[in-house]
């Protein structure tokens, strides 16, 4: 943890320092301002003051704990952004009045509420509200304010019209040149020349808005991917509804992993704690309560009203109900977004490097056409003529379609994928999917089926197995009616399990709850146990649920009117550490530690053979409050193990993992003997001797040591969401690119942190598939495997279509400047290079876009993610490329010019060489390897690209009207074999020199 010191700009408080609790390598980090008197002006002031700098993309402060959340540009240090909020700091108290005067106009939408639910009494509220506790709303209500208030759902921003778009593509610099030359061209008589400038302009712009609209409509789609649910009281009856069908009034049921969808004040809370940082920037979770906030301020801060939960956050313990206050665009989060305004998709790091990449491109450009345009005139061509040729050479020569191919191919991309079962949240995702270098594997619902069944039975020595739904002892069937440890065994696995079990009239029945405790419950009903009878015998009053600091679950139940009994299940050492008795032939007797022992060696022998363990335990007491039992001096029962199998093809997808080059972890909760033992079963290792972290050995260690043993590190085990966070950042501080899986609430904190969070469709939480990027809709690892080849793919496809669009552009360039610099005319006219951007760039780029995964995509490592899309290599050999392409047109030109002079014809020669010499070109571009030892997949839209584009270009000279609007003449068949030959040759001397290690 670093501490950066502050220079303290108030004199009259004591020194202060800025301290980063919390740091990524994705440019994220969290920091505390310390010493300060932080108060909401000043929180209102850092928000605006910081939000519209240009290094910071999102800031959020908390006034109650003085910590700051900010998002700003990855290249930038920590250091540097933290002198950027000392500087704010500095003028806010060295210049008050100032400072006050560059306050956001607007009041900050999270400071306030129309009403001030927090202050009210909860039966006020329900009253108000008319709604109750017990019974919720009706169903005639909810129809009634679903017309009056609308749907709970947040105002979208409104996409680019597609006007809009086709007009944006009219305001770049290179099209308003040209303009400009079709206007010389009119008032010079020239109106032929400017329908033709203008027309290109326009199919130029026409392809630009389909290509475009079309991946806006697909990356708009994307915040479809995710619809959560809530459980709310309707009726009397607890239903679950689509989030969008809430209204004010309704009570919510809040459990963990619970979304919250709307604004709500609580009237029950038990142990609740909610994860505020979406709204609040607080990491930390906070605990919440029922009662009435006494206040004399009239305005409570959010983070200070701890008796409502708001939309967009979620619960990470305990449970609860609350009523609906507010929904939609009145909740604190809608009323955020309204002020937040229309902001546009911002561009991918992909998209700003291609822009960088052609922003390099214009000045090059630009100063080839000042050279052309001044040799030009030197050699006694006309002002008009130049002018019209400079400009169209730059526009020709800038492929300004750059960014819209990266965007057409993403997007292209979010659509095969999400038709692979894989979808896609987050635009970025993408380009990190192909530079995963480490995933780490929640085991449960992820490497596992995620469909528990109990196996096995101990206690007191002895061992039940569970086959074909019987009791067996060794061969002969056991009735655990007669056997009562067995049965007290069974019983207490029903009492304390959360799983919901409601039965249909032709006695079948359907468990509702963890693949663990449905297991439990189908172990019960196998040996026979009414379960109804049980819940009904011993009511159940308290329930203690698993937390990061308790790795068991307890529940209290009422015997008798002040009688209770305790029944504890969880991990084996955590329940044994809390018994001092066990039952032996119905008497209690003392556990001793000799004993203790026989019970651990026979937990790690049931560990090793890779069953999941839990340790059975109860107690009994007396008391008026049952909150107040203690879970100390259990009465020990016994052992269960339990199974849950290999998911099919996992093994497979573990190697193939291997072989692209990505490590792969496995984080699980279990005890390291199971933990290892599926490892194992899994070949999680390859390479190396296969290596495991218990918790217990994370915990004090520091993280410079964590990052060393991330190295050495396969298996992480009895893992808390805490731990889970630490890994994955400490894989990140190594410099990798980093996958997290996970389908629980506990898994959301390493999601939200990794690169690419990975969340499962079906089984996986609401709060999981909301924070991750990518979500498995078929729940299966091995689709993972198809999404990070597309992603490969998708980036070695743009760098082809970057790389074919450079090189063809370039040689346009040199052909214009060394003919005009060695006094051989122009070799290209104006409306020959206009057809040329036309013809050679948009549909063979597009198609190289679409290139199928190459057949050694998964056998590469994967790529660095400081990589640039065109490298220093890339460009030597796009200038080699281009210097082919252009000697050859050259040569083409030199042979016209020796039969013809300088003249149309010889030019018409040098302009189809060039144009087929560019499209054979983009066979070259398909792969870095050699096409001749490295056979690619057929792609049928660069056959079909290729072939229009040439046959349009030799259909030209045929037909009378455009062979006049380009300046062409017809060709003999010696010109023809010529133009071949200066087309092909290019394409084999770009194949002949590739190097097969590519």
């Amino acid at each position: 943890m670093n501490n950066l010191h502050l220079i303290n700009p108030n004199p009259h408080q004591t020194l202060s320092f800025v301290k980063i609790l919390h740091e990524t390598v994705k440019g994220r980090c969290r920091c505390k301002v310390n010493g300060l008197l932080y108060s909401d002006q000043l929180k209102q002031y850092l928000e605006f003051n910081l939000s519209i700098h240009k290094d910071i993309l999102s800031v959020k402060a908390n006034s109650t704990t003085s910590n700051i959340l900010l998002y700003f540009n990855p290249h930038k240090k920590v250091s540097e952004i933290v002198v950027i909020i000392n500087q704010y700091v500095q003028e806010y108290y060295q210049y008050p009045q100032k400072s006050r005067e560059y306050l956001p106009q607007k009041p900050t939408a999270s400071l306030t509420s129309s009403t001030s639910w927090h202050l009210e009494d909860i039966e006020t509220i329900i009253s108000q509200l008319k709604t109750s506790k017990d019974r919720g709303l009706s169903s005639l209500a909810v129809q009634q304010k679903l017309k009056e208030d609308g749907i709970n759902a947040l105002s979208e921003i409104e996409p680019r019209s597609g006007l809009s778009i086709f007009i944006d593509y009219f305001k770049s610099v290179p099209v308003a040149l040209l303009s400009s030359a079709a206007l010389l061209s009119i008032l010079t008589g020239g109106m032929a020349d400017a329908v033709v400038i203008m027309g290109v302009v326009t199919i130029n712009a026409i392809l630009g808005y389909v290509t475009e609209s079309h991946s806006e409509k697909i990356i708009n789609s994307l915040k479809n991917f995710v619809n959560p649910s809530a459980w709310v009281v309707r009726d009397g009856t607890l239903i679950e509804i689509d989030t969008t069908e809430i209204v004010q009034g309704d009570v919510l049921s809040l459990q963990p992993g619970c979304y919250i969808p709307a604004d709500a004040r609580l009237i029950e809370a038990h142990r609740l704690t909610l994860d505020e940082s979406a709204l609040t920037g607080e990491s930390l979770p906070i605990e919440k309560h029922q009662e009435r906030i006494i206040s004399n301020q009239t305005t409570v801060p959010l983070g200070e009203r701890n008796n409502m939960v708001y939309r967009g956050t979620f619960v990470t313990g305990g449970q609860g109900l609350g009523v609906v206050v507010s929904t939609g665009n009145l909740t604190e989060m809608g009323k955020i977004q309204a002020l937040m305004g229309e902001t546009n998709q911002p561009a991918t790091p992909m998209e700003r490097q291609l822009e960088q990449a052609g922003t390099q491109l214009v000045w090059l450009s630009s100063a080839v056409c000042g050279v052309v345009f001044t040799v030009g005139l030197l050699r006694g061509y006309g002002l008009l003529e130049m002018v019209k040729t400079s400009i169209s050479l730059a526009v020709a020569a800038v492929p300004e379609g750059l960014p819209t191919v990266a965007t057409t191919t993403l997007a292209l991309g979010i659509l095969k994928m999400r038709q692979q079962k894989v979808l896609i949240r987050r635009l970025e995702a993408i380009e990190a999917l192909g530079s995963i270098q480490a995933i780490c594997l929640d085991k449960t619902g992820t490497l596992t089926s995620n469909r528990m069944s109990v196996l096995k039975l101990c206690w007191d020595g002895r061992e039940i197995d569970l086959r074909d739904g019987r009791l067996w002892s060794g061969n002969q069937v056991i009735n655990p009616y007669g056997c009562d440890e067995l049965l007290k065994l069974i019983h207490l696995c029903v009492l304390c399990n959360d799983s919901q079990i409601s039965y249909h009239s032709d006695q079948t029945y359907i468990l509702d709850g963890s693949s663990t405790e449905n297991a439990l419950m189908e172990m019960a009903i196998a040996a026979g146990v009414d379960i109804r009878e049980l819940h009904g015998k011993y009511p159940r009053f308290v329930t203690h649920h698993r937390s990061e600091a308790r790795n068991l679950m307890a529940t209290v139940h009422q015997i008798q009117t002040s009688t209770y009994l305790i029944a504890v299940k969880g991990n084996p050492k955590e329940v044994l550490e809390r018994c001092s008795t066990k039952m032996e032939n119905s008497q209690l007797i003392p556990l001793t530690e000799r004993e203790k022992q026989a019970i651990t060696d026979q937990n790690e022998t049931m560990a090793r053979q890779g069953l999941r363990v839990l340790g059975v335990a109860y107690g009994q007491a007396e008391t008026s409050d049952p909150h107040s039992l203690t879970l100390s001096h259990l009465i020990w029962v016994g052992l269960i193990g339990m199974a849950d199998p290999i998911r099919p093809g996992v093994k497979e997808t573990i190697n193939n993992f291997h072989q692209a080059g990505i490590t792969t972890l496995m984080i699980t909760g279990d005890q390291s003997p199971t933990a290892y033992a599926i490892a194992q079963a899994l070949h999680l290792s390859q390479e190396k001797p296969l290596k495991i972290l218990d918790s217990r050995e994370l915990s004090d260690v520091s993280p410079e040591v964590l990052r060393s043993l991330c190295q050495e590190v396969h298996v992480f085990a009895r893992i808390s969401p805490a731990h889970k966070l630490q890994i994955v950042q400490a894989l990140q501080q190594r410099g990798l690119v980093v996958a997290m899986t996970g389908d629980g609430i506990n898994d959301t904190p390493a999601l939200k942190a990794a690169e690419v969070g990975i969340a499962m469709g079906h089984t996986g939480t609401d709060v999981a598939r909301e924070v991750a990027d990518v979500v498995l809709e078929d729940d299966d690892l091995e689709t993972m495997i198809v999404a990070v080849s597309q992603g490969r793919t998708i980036y070695n496809n743009i760098r082809k279509s970057v790389h074919f669009l450079l090189s063809t552009n370039l040689s346009e360039i040199m052909v214009m400047l060394l003919a005009n610099v060695g006094g051989f005319g122009q070799p290209l006219n104006a409306m020959q290079l206009l057809w040329l951007n036309l013809v050679t760039d948009i549909f063979p780029g597009l198609a190289l876009a679409l290139e199928a995964p190459e057949p050694d995509v998964l056998t590469l490592p994967p790529r660095s993610p400081d990589e640039p899309i065109i490298k220093s290599s890339d460009f030597q050999r796009i200038l080699v490329e281009s210097s082919t392409l252009s000697a050859s047109a050259l040569s083409a030109y030199g042979y016209g010019i020796w039969r013809y002079g300088i003249s149309p014809h010889a030019s018409t020669v040098a302009f189809m060489s060039l144009v087929s010499g560019q499209l054979l070109h983009a066979l070259s571009c398909r792969s870095p390897k050699p096409l001749y030892a490295h056979p690619l997949p057929h792609n049928p839209y660069l056959t079909a690209a290729l072939g229009g584009s040439l046959g349009l270009q030799w259909v030209s000279l045929a037909i009378p009207g455009l062979r006049n609007l380009l300046h062409i003449t017809p060709l003999n068949l010696g010109d023809s074999g010529v133009i071949a030959s200066s087309a092909i040759l290019p394409l084999l001397i770009s194949e002949a020199t590739k190097s097969h290690e590519n």
